[in-house]
């Protein structure tokens, strides 16, 4: 059986406590009366997967079985979540691939043969046909790729968009030709946190940039109040209201899945417990994987962490109608990841790892750290961010000045060229965001080598604005200076530096939460 999540306040017999750096981690000693958040340890597994996605499909929910949606002349879609998630990725066979083979198997048995396959990766970069072998695996990867049956969403294929109407607010629904035009969509997600899911499959990841303008904009970012809680967010309530468009004109067959907390194993394993519970070998291990990469060159470590693949265990299978699936989706995710936290605190302690959504196979530059930290970590709550309104975050990550050309090259510009006038949202998104999505090179390179959308640093900018708007300071603890500052931030030396640098609006004696993930954790703020 499991233990939940666990609130520790730090004593004089609390030892130093692991904290996420980047491609690496530090030991720190966090001030007496320090309040650590751990996450939940992991679930049990579902024991027999192939009979649990039988099961979903054979008796969906408010759905017939799939079999009976499947019939010869029909035309089917399967869409699929991309790199983004699960971070880090699976070990194989990914939970994708073995839904998506038992659908075809399906399909098969009835007839189909008009059939596609689509990463649903919106305005993120393409898959290498690596990457979607990984998904997917050999079999379907052999028998659908080759003949461009097995591809990447193009968001600027204008010929192959369908615009299928508007919201009652005025939000265009314009989603992938083929998808819209399907007897039947199929859509295969992962849920690592409770901001996947649900509409946001559909409406977002088959979207283009006409329709993701609505939601992904500093306006909608500020006040969604917790990515996390769809019906605090308001990118989720547009969502969900293009979804509801878009269910008017195609039939959707969803396939959630949810994951357990299995994060890390092999010689990193010490990174699943909490510190006083580190046996010797765990403590050898630590010692040992922290001196190796302090000592590693810059191109060893980040192999090394590109390297990590992840033992998750599966939760839990749902299939059928979006929002009854997407509701036994959210109850998986919540026994996975919340702890109840009593308040908040004047000041929040996070360490940034080396991955986020936007970085798989590529390096996390200062944009995406950001976003990890203040987008993605800072909203990683239910209720009330764990931060009181005007406290203080406080970061680990080295923020260096690394980006790639390949995968990012509109971050570069973004940084020096956008970032040099303004760090406000609002400014940033009128001035300079229309020049950017329709920048000519910006979508060639998105459409025909593997760069993300020349408007994507400005969404992960925008997904930072909550935590602007609440936080009175920020600072990076071990960070280069410069980039922080380009960003808006201050850089310290030390934990006990940034402590003074926020004490003019904090106090001396600050109450202070350190959320200790990944493990990921959904802290319930009451």
């Amino acid at each position: 059986m499991s233990r939940p999540g666990f609130v520790l306040e730090v004593d004089d017999r609390t030892p130093p406590l692991l904290v996420h750096n980047g491609e690496g981690f530090l030991l720190e000693r966090f001030p007496l009366g320090t309040r650590v958040v751990y996450p939940p340890e992991a679930l049990p597994p579902v024991r027999d997967v192939e009979e649990a996605i039988q099961n979903a499909l054979l008796h969906p929910l408010e759905s017939e079985p799939l079999p009976e949606l499947l019939h010869a002349g029909m035309r089917l879609t399967i869409a699929f979540d991309d790199i983004s998630i699960p971070l880090p990725p699976m070990k194989k066979p990914d939970i994708r691939q073995r839904i998506i083979e038992a659908v075809l198997t399906m399909a098969a048995d009835a007839g189909v043969d008009d059939v596609e396959l689509i990463s649903a990766n919106a305005l993120h970069r393409r898959l290498t046909p690596n990457e979607l072998r990984d998904i997917v695996g050999e079999r379907v990867f052999r028998s659908f790729f080759p003949d461009g049956k097995l591809y990447n969403f193009d968001a600027e294929d204008t010929a192959n968009l369908t615009h299928l109407g508007q919201t009652k607010h005025g939000e265009d629904v314009e989603i992938s030709k083929r998808a819209a035009e399907s007897d039947l969509l199929v859509y295969v997600n992962v849920n690592l946190v409770a901001m996947d899911g649900g509409h946001k499959s559909t409406s977002i990841g088959l979207a283009s940039y006409k329709s993701l303008k609505h939601h992904h904009n500093s306006h909608t970012m500020i006040h969604s109040r917790s990515f996390m809680d769809h019906k605090a967010s308001k990118m989720h309530e547009s969502a969900w209201r293009m979804g509801s468009v878009l269910t008017q004109h195609v039939k959707v067959f969803q396939i959630e899945t949810t994951l357990n907390n299995d994060i890390f194993g092999g010689p990193l394993e010490f990174l699943q417990k909490r510190e006083w519970e580190w046996s010797i070998k765990d403590q050898a291990s630590m010692l040992g994987t922290k001196r190796a990469l302090a000592a590693a060159p810059s191109k060893l470590r980040h192999k090394i962490f590109t390297d990590v693949r992840s033992n998750y265990g599966l939760t839990g299978v749902h299939a059928g109608k979006i929002e009854p699936v997407h509701d036994k989706t959210l109850e998986n995710v919540h026994r996975q990841h919340l702890v109840e936290v009593q308040g908040q605190s004047d000041v929040a302690i996070m360490g940034v790892p080396f991955i986020g959504p936007y970085n798989v196979n590529s390096v996390m530059n200062p944009i995406l750290a950001a976003c990890m930290g203040l987008g993605y970590y800072f909203n990683s709550y239910r209720g009330n961010p764990i931060v009181r309104k005007d406290g203080a975050v406080i970061l680990y990550h080295p923020v260096d000045y690394e980006f790639s050309q390949l995968h990012h090259p509109s971050y570069v510009d973004f940084f020096e060229e956008v970032l040099a006038e303004s760090t406000d949202p609002a400014t940033i998104e009128a001035k300079f965001e229309k020049q950017y999505a329709e920048d000519p090179w910006y979508i060639h390179l998105y459409r025909t080598s593997y760069a993300y959308h020349g408007v994507h640093p400005f969404y992960m900018w925008y997904w930072i604005s909550h935590a602007l708007d609440h936080c009175g300071d920020i600072v990076w603890v071990g960070a280069n200076r410069k980039t922080v500052e380009r960003m808006g931030f201050r850089s310290a030396s030390t934990l006990q530096d940034a402590l003074e640098m926020v004490s003019h609006s904090v106090g001396r004696s600050p109450s202070i939460t350190y959320l200790h993930n990944p493990p990921h954790l959904l802290a319930d703020v009451r």
